[in-house]
């Protein structure tokens, strides 16, 4: 692999990255702009407005506002969107499809010349489409990175059966794939839907999985936020969208069959859910349910700290089966214990790599037995597994060793 002295000796490469989100919102696309500027090479991130996921432009951004700035040496493009407002389906609609348009008009605002362009994909994969367009305009090869399949993901979400939209979108998402040079997936589920789609065989398509952000790396400064009130028990805590796809349904019967086992349920984030959640709370009197509410990414390793095991779950639907959720490495990286209760890769990672113990999707009761095991369980025992969970990590994720692995391959 490469090392930095290397990268330095080698020539530098000129990279176009091509994303709706970017900093200031909080999307892993930043650590690759940044950290291959520290690498010596120049990076452009052809991106939009911030605005998620608040629905809201961000203080100092507006539609017709600041359209080019350089961030710590990354210089970046911005373009109109219309925002996500209140993320229901018609603004969501409406923002992707305005990112696309938008991008088409001002695709004149990117010059110079580019060896890579690189399409930063959570959702929706259509974002890809100026990659594409860019990626014509400088002859320069395309990577694209996957992190949410389609339309599988449209099909688990809005409940779309097979038929003509499905079919539109089957061709889309193929000539997408098409289109590209090498497709990285964030987890080895996603190849085989890939190469369903019908497309070459040939096609390059590499695991690039996702790693923990800087904070949950680096030195912490704990000091610079107030201590999270956390109550006197085993507190299992869940950090990060509050949504459908996460199964609270599930997480709260949980709760229920362990209010009387000194058990507590801390639920960090907000999202669609929050509102039901809340009321869930209430209705069932779950005195040992805690909703916390957002706090900002780099508080997240204190409240981490206080936490004796962190909690991941989606509900039971066939792409969820292929995905492993982000907050895993997250998670890893903090040495911390992991319950899930999910199928799939991401399950069959937690354990086997002795880190903690993943349940079928859906099957509280298992999870509950799980809960009440962990909350009982000797604390060498506990320790050993923290351990397991930190060099599982360093071994697999770490973002060095990625993103090495990354420029190596734009350089050959």
């Amino acid at each position: 692999m490469y090392s930095f002295l290397e990268s330095k000796i080698n020539h530098i490469m000129k990279i176009l990255i091509v994303s709706q989100y970017f900093y200031p919102e909080d999307f892993k696309v930043n650590d690759i702009a940044f950290d291959f500027v520290k690498r010596g090479h120049e990076v452009t991130v052809f991106t939009a407005k911030p605005n998620y996921p608040q629905g809201k432009f961000y203080r100092g951004y507006s539609f017709f506002g600041k359209s080019k700035e350089v961030i710590d040496g990354v210089n970046v493009i911005r373009i109109p969107i219309i925002p996500r407002f209140s993320g229901s389906r018609p603004y969501l609609i409406l923002n992707y499809i305005s990112f696309i348009m938008f991008s088409f008009i001002y695709l004149y605002r990117v010059k110079g010349s580019y060896d890579v362009v690189f399409s930063h994909l959570p959702s929706p994969l259509i974002a890809a489409i100026p990659a594409i367009w860019l990626k014509k305009k400088f002859n320069a090869k395309l990577y694209l990175w996957v992190l949410d399949l389609w339309p599988e993901s449209v099909q688990a979400i809005l409940k779309v059966k097979e038929g003509y939209m499905l079919s539109k979108l089957n061709r889309l998402v193929k000539y997408i794939y098409e289109k590209t040079d090498v497709i990285l997936i964030s987890s080895n589920s996603y190849k085989d839907s890939i190469l369903q789609k019908g497309i070459d065989k040939n096609k390059k398509i590499a695991f690039f999985p996702n790693w923990a952000e800087n904070v949950f790396t680096d030195e912490k400064d704990d000091a610079a936020f107030e201590p999270p009130f956390l109550p006197k028990g085993f507190n299992i805590m869940f950090a990060g969208n509050l949504g459908d796809a996460q199964d609270f349904e599930s997480i709260l019967e949980a709760a229920k069959l362990t209010k009387n086992d000194g058990i507590n349920w801390i639920l960090v984030g907000e999202g669609r859910k929050s509102s039901w959640i809340c009321s869930e709370i209430e209705k069932h009197k779950l005195s040992n349910v805690y909703l916390l509410g957002r706090y900002p990414l780099e508080s997240m390793p204190l409240f981490f700290a206080n936490a004796d095991a962190m909690l991941v779950s989606l509900r039971n639907d066939p792409v969820f089966t292929l995905t492993i959720p982000a907050k895993i490495q997250a998670y890893m990286a903090s040495s911390k214990i992991i319950l899930g209760m999910f199928d799939g890769e991401g399950k069959d990672l937690i354990n086997q790599s002795g880190c903690g113990y993943a349940v079928d999707a859906g099957d509280y009761i298992s999870l509950c037995q799980k809960a009440i095991f962990l909350k009982n369980l000797d604390q060498s025992k506990r320790k050993e597994m923290e351990q397991k969970s930190k060099q599982y990590y360093e071994n697999n994720f770490s973002k060095a060793m990625l993103f090495d692995f990354l420029e190596k391959d734009f350089k050959e």
